[in-house]
């Protein structure tokens, strides 16, 4: 097997090139599918039959659920790359992923509790699926912590590596929470696999709203990705051509 493509991705020069190209479709694709589930969700689903119209906010809290997630187990992929193969461009990945995921945890439990008020009379209680997103947050939190705390940059990555990794464990549970335990928070309303919960107005927008988000997060972590790299790089031949090639077009 040619392993060719997994090692340029541990090429600053290689990475920065080939984001570049990405970089608008993934800002397209995000404006245009969140624009249309969101509408469509927030103006043109019908009402749930028990919920009313309190449901809606679905369109916004379970993608930024889901990508919490997402971007957590991303982090630990990029964590483990980064401790095996010593890619300083996992660490990037990394260290730039957290602050976005965070953001989103915290969406996802603020719009959690938004819902949870008329649904289950209160904005918070200490539910297994409410209570492991919270650690998630302060996951979260740890890993652009240790980033900021230790200055050298290779134990910073070593450190947050380890992190990504163990708290990686807390996914599955978050998952399984809902079925672990005699929980208030409903079943999953939207499975990538089996027959969802709901009819086909009400996931269709939900899907474009999740394909959506994953596509801003893909955007948003691909510039992030791009300012810390020429920032790591700043010294590097390549970075120094890159910069005068911007300079000559502005002017």
């Amino acid at each position: 097997m040619n392993w060719t493509w997994f090692h340029q991705w541990g090429s600053p020069k290689w990475f920065y090139e080939r984001s570049g190209r990405w970089l608008p479709w993934l800002a397209a694709a995000a404006v245009l599918l969140l624009a249309v589930g969101i509408v469509w969700g927030l103006a043109f689903a019908p009402p749930e039959k028990y919920q009313g119209n309190s449901y809606r906010i679905i369109y916004i809290h379970v993608p930024a659920a889901f990508l919490a997630q997402s971007c957590y187990l991303m982090m630990a992929v990029a964590g483990l790359v980064g401790l095996v193969w010593k890619m300083k461009l996992a660490d990037v990945a990394l260290q730039q992923a957290a602050p976005i995921g965070a953001w989103l945890c915290f969406v996802a439990l603020i719009t959690g509790a938004i819902w949870g008020k008329p649904t289950w009379g209160t904005y918070w209680v200490w539910d297994a699926r409410l209570t492991s997103m919270l650690i998630l947050l302060f996951l979260y939190f740890g890993v652009i912590a240790l980033g900021n705390a230790i200055s050298n940059r290779d134990s910073a990555a070593k450190a947050c590596a380890v992190l990504a990794l163990v708290g990686a464990v807390n996914i599955p549970i978050i998952q399984k929470s809902v079925e672990w335990w005699n929980t208030l928070h409903q079943p999953a309303t939207f499975k990538v696999t089996g027959k969802a919960s709901m009819s086909m107005e009400m996931w269709l927008p939900l899907l474009l709203c999740v394909l959506g988000f994953y596509c801003f997060l893909g955007a948003v972590l691909l510039y992030r990705m791009r300012t810390e790299v020429l920032k790591r790089e700043a010294r590097s031949s390549w970075v120094r051509a890159e910069v005068a090639r911007l300079v000559e077009g502005r002017a």
